[in-house]
């Protein structure tokens, strides 16, 4: 089933920003908290391991596969094949570059097969649904990083490879496992690399999924737009990319 409202992104109407990736970011993130951390304003004269640069960039659209009730879990996986990834995602305020400790992320995306928990059989695939398969998210630590293990997304008729995400503040953890209230600060989506994913899709259990798949430069829905556009940083866990994979991305959101 071809993701038609997916083709268009829906504009949310608020301002995020998505600093450095990888180790820059990292170094961004622990400069950004001190007293005096630059801003977008002065990054320019400021040391490159210090400075924010930061970057505005559009939300992206929920997508129709979201479901209330994600449980609050730093691992997600559950029963499903498919390779690690180590998912590390900085969350910071984008007026100040500090970090927010205590938001929640919150991700999810399609199995191996291009299906998603709720939905089984959209990507023509019959498999036990739960409703909760590669859904959850977790509080970010007082560094800002909310780090979330999962298996490398799957793809379906119509998008590239990606994974959704939404951050939370002020949310309350309830007694089954999840959360309720808060405010809802950031809507986006998190793209992989081609070279990366190309590889990944020739090995097993990725092979089996015979839809042809979309690539970046074919999606409709990410921009080229790089980090900016939530371009993860990937690193190999080893030698094959059976290994898996971490990613590191620091999304900045307007509180």
């Amino acid at each position: 089933m071809t993701d038609m409202s997916e083709a268009t992104p829906t504009p949310i109407g608020r301002r995020t920003v998505l600093i450095a990736t990888g180790a820059t970011a990292a170094a961004a993130a622990v400069g950004a908290a001190a007293p005096d951390a630059p801003t977008a304003d002065t990054a320019d004269t400021a040391p490159v391991a210090a400075a924010a640069v930061c970057t505005l960039t559009k939300e992206m659209t929920e997508g129709p596969y979201y479901l209330d009730g994600a449980l609050v879990r730093a691992d997600i996986r559950e029963n499903k094949t498919g390779f690690r990834l180590d998912l590390a995602l900085t969350v910071v305020d984008d007026d100040t570059c500090a970090v927010i400790p205590g938001a929640l992320v919150e991700i999810w995306h399609a199995d191996v097969l291009g299906e998603y928990s709720g939905y089984v059989g959209n990507n023509g695939h019959d498999e036990p649904d739960n409703g909760t398969f590669l859904r959850g998210g977790v509080l970010t630590d007082a560094g800002g990083v909310a780090r979330i293990t999962t298996v490398y997304p799957g793809w379906y008729r119509g998008r590239c490879v990606h994974i959704h995400v939404k951050v939370h503040t002020g949310v309350t953890l309830t007694s089954d496992g999840s959360f309720t209230g808060g405010s809802e600060l950031h809507t986006g989506q998190l793209f992989f690399s081609e070279t990366i994913t190309a590889r990944v899709g020739r090995l097993s259990p990725y092979a089996a999924n015979t839809v042809t798949r979309t690539t970046l430069a074919q999606d409709s829905i990410y921009d080229d737009g790089g980090a900016a556009s939530g371009l993860l940083t990937l690193t190999a866990l080893g030698s094959s990319p059976s290994a898996g994979y971490t990613g590191t991305l620091t999304l900045g959101v307007e509180r």
